[in-house]
């Protein structure tokens, strides 16, 4: 819905300042979104064009790791951290399409993210989905409210696109990593994406300035070495650590998707 749809927003929904699940969500396309976000999504756009393809990008990349973990990797449980705001071939509708019986539990703290997810879980009558309202930089807590859907003595997919840039401190942000694996058996995979100056993502570096002294939450880009680490202790899977527009993606027109300045990867705990 639009904020001329939704007129008497509490405020702690922070109408007042742009937010990412927003903002990312008027990348996309989508209406969930204030006029703060779009002023805030157009303003980085301008200053980083290619802002949008790396949104559907990431997009892209979500869909096809879901579909060969459901169907190829045979996992039915799928944990998905800082999921952001409903969209389409959200992660439950692409792995129940491979197989109907897998079980999805999502993680976001974002009001307005807990109220359209609670919303589209009760229209789907889903019981094997289920919503968790949690902090990603509190594994234990995430943990904790999951158990009620997920088995965690088989494998589980731990999702975390594009939510690490949002844990500053890179000792923390790979303490939470180790915190979920530690909680997953063998068999279990981690998926994520993050955003990189790097792969020609050098003009993102203002763009990155300007949305942390005017939106939230704050974010961080990261280098090929330092992603590679939230990695360490698994097994990659093939490709491996690649411009998520690159992972397992066919040719468009008769050649390779453009590259953008967002790492992507799947990697198997043995």
């Amino acid at each position: 819905m639009s904020d001329q749809e939704w007129p008497d927003v509490p405020d702690v929904l922070g109408q007042g300042i742009a937010h990412n699940a927003r903002v990312w969500n008027y990348w996309l396309g989508g209406k969930d979104n204030y006029a703060v976000d779009r002023q805030v999504g157009e303003h980085v756009t301008r200053m980083y064009p290619a802002i949008g393809e790396v949104a559907r990008a990431d997009r892209q990349f979500l869909s096809r790791a879901v579909t060969y973990l459901a169907g190829e990797a045979g996992i039915r449980q799928f944990l998905d951290i800082g999921t952001g705001l409903p969209t389409a071939e959200n992660t439950h509708e692409v792995a129940q399409r491979a197989a109907p019986d897998v079980r999805v539990v999502y993680v976001d703290n974002d009001p307005v993210v807990l109220t359209h997810a609670r919303a589209l879980l009760a229209d789907a009558g889903n019981g094997g989905t289920a919503f968790v309202d949690a902090d990603a930089r509190d594994p234990l807590a995430i943990l904790r409210a999951a158990a009620e859907t997920l088995d965690f003595t088989r494998p589980v997919a731990v999702m975390m696109l594009g939510i690490l840039n949002f844990v500053l401190d890179t000792d923390e942000a790979q303490s939470v990593v180790d915190h979920l694996l530690d909680a997953v058996p063998a068999g279990s995979h981690l998926v994520a994406t993050h955003p990189t100056l790097e792969l020609g993502g050098e003009a993102n570096a203002d763009a990155m300035r300007f949305w942390n002294e005017n939106a939230t939450p704050p974010i961080v880009a990261r280098s090929r070495e330092e992603f590679a680490r939230f990695f360490g202790r698994l097994e990659m899977v093939e490709p491996g650590l690649v411009s998520c527009a690159h992972w397992r993606s066919g040719a468009v027109n008769g050649s390779a998707p453009e590259t953008v300045a967002q790492f992507g990867a799947v990697a198997r705990k043995p």
